[in-house]
């Protein structure tokens, strides 16, 4: 699959090389997410040089780091080093002769300090003193976002401070995924993102079957054989440390415990020993914690958790409580079981789209375009009164945002379209929610409306697929 977007991160990585000092820079994210994809691509523009580390013991590691070298400093490899501060000394020695800059990209560096703890320490001086005088740029990268988090952002970590960037890598947008697949219309687009999140290596793998989303799910997940039936076990496994052991919770949420208290429950165990495994899964990118608008007195006893990443929903969803019974049927049963699920996980994911795309909305949409952007919207429940799926705040505090999602494979007709603002209608206003002088402001997010139904609404925003995905896609 060719190599999609991330143009801002290849300018903030590319804009390193001007600096006569040196620079280091420092990239994680969760596993899947394309960083080694990211950084190839900016070691092949920029003539860099590339190496990736693994869970061989030190000297090994040592020896293969000094090899990766060897295209460039060609009698590089064929010294033998007795230590990191001896070897990183000599390629600082041999840039500075041949005046080469870099960029020098060291992959999952939590490899390396795994078999090498004080090597974090040698990194930093020899960041500060070696690295500098030579004006290297040096990219160090990792999947253990554990690890790599602390390493950039600790203040304790001997590499704080250091990093010119320090760069979170976020799934893709939607939009992409599109064009990925061959897809043909934004409805298609919200389904097939609701299967495989914005993670390429997902999308690699679905690529062949293009738009037969259905047979990419059987065969890719559901199949016992299929390259990501196990897929959420191996991504824990590889984790530095291993995060084996927040399964459980994954199973939990994954199963509807949404709630602190139903968590612990279903797990047997103290509410109060659940806040750092899940502080770690919400670290990791897989769990996000969910809190109703403005609800800032009692969010301790609303929070809800909920699993962040659409792929992850899927699996818990499908597999995990459906594993024997996958195993012992056929592909036409194991549809059946998918179809059953597939409209409730399409409808999930668009709602957080939906959300998502709020705050860069406002020049896409005539009717809220007078109201300045908008900030982040939430869900609204838990006050007595109905629920909204959208809820935002203006920037400048004078307008609210109302809005209902609905989510349908096709286009919605006039009888929809009719019930929705209905729906909408009953609903009211949150008194409480408008001080004087606020206006307020209804939209539905509807995938795509008949021509003839738009005819029915007047002063209330309508947000298709079409909005919502090329909100999220454009630059920010």
């Amino acid at each position: 699959m060719r190599f999609f977007d991330r143009q801002a991160e290849l300018a903030r990585l590319g804009s390193l090389l001007r600096r006569k000092e040196g620079a280091l820079a420092v990239i994680w994210g969760r596993r899947r997410v394309g960083k080694s994809r990211l950084l190839l691509e900016w070691c092949r523009q920029a003539g860099g040089l590339y190496t990736v580390a693994d869970q061989s013991a030190e000297a090994v590691q040592r020896q293969y780091f000094a090899e990766s070298l060897s295209p460039r400093f060609p009698s590089f490899g064929e010294a033998r080093y007795p230590d990191w501060r001896a070897l990183l000394r000599a390629l600082a020695r041999e840039a500075a002769r041949e005046s080469w800059k870099g960029p020098l990209i060291v992959d999952e560096l939590p490899y390396l300090i795994a078999s090498a703890p004080a090597l974090a320490s040698q990194l930093q001086a020899w960041i500060d003193g070696e690295a500098r005088e030579a004006g290297l740029v040096v990219a160090m990268a990792g999947s253990s976002q554990h690890m790599m988090h602390g390493l950039a952002l600790d203040a304790s970590s001997p590499l704080f401070g250091r990093a010119s960037e320090a760069i979170l890598l976020p799934p893709l947008p939607p939009g992409d995924l599109s064009e990925a697949l061959g897809l043909r219309s934004e409805i298609e687009t919200v389904q097939a993102f609701a299967m495989w999140g914005g993670i390429p290596r997902y999308w690699e793998l679905a690529e062949p079957f293009g738009r037969d989303l259905d047979a990419a799910v059987d065969q890719l997940v559901l199949d016992p054989l299929g390259p990501l039936h196990r897929e959420p076990d191996r991504l824990l496994a590889e984790e530095l440390p291993s995060a084996t052991s927040l399964r459980p919770l994954l199973d939990a949420i994954g199963a509807g415990a949404h709630r602190l208290s139903e968590v612990a429950g279903r797990l047997g165990q103290p509410a109060t020993s659940l806040g750092r495994p899940l502080g770690r899964l919400m670290q990791m990118g897989l769990v996000r914690k969910e809190q109703p608008y403005e609800d800032h007195e009692r969010a301790g006893k609303r929070t809800l958790y909920r699993i962040d990443d659409p792929f992850f929903r899927l699996w818990f969803r499908m597999v995990a409580p459906h594993r024997s019974f996958l195993a012992q049927v056929p592909a036409q049963q194991r549809l059946r079981l998918w179809h059953q699920q597939r409209a409730a996980l399409v409808a999930e994911t668009w709602e957080e789209l939906s959300r998502r795309s709020v705050p860069r909305l406002s020049e896409k949409l005539p009717v809220l375009g007078d109201c300045g952007p908008w900030g982040p919207a939430a869900r609204l429940w838990g006050r007595g009164g109905p629920e909204w799926d959208v809820v935002a705040k203006s920037v400048d505090g004078k307008h609210l945002l109302l809005g209902e999602v609905k989510w349908q494979d096709k286009a919605a007709s006039v009888a929809h379209v009719r019930n929705a603002l209905a729906d909408l209608e009953r609903k009211g206003v949150p008194r409480e929610l408008v001080p004087d002088g606020t206006r307020v402001h209804r939209a539905l997010f509807l995938p795509k409306v008949e021509a003839r139904a738009r005819t029915l609404v007047r002063d209330v925003a309508v947000v298709e697929a079409a909005d919502v995905i090329e909100a999220l896609t454009a630059e920010p």
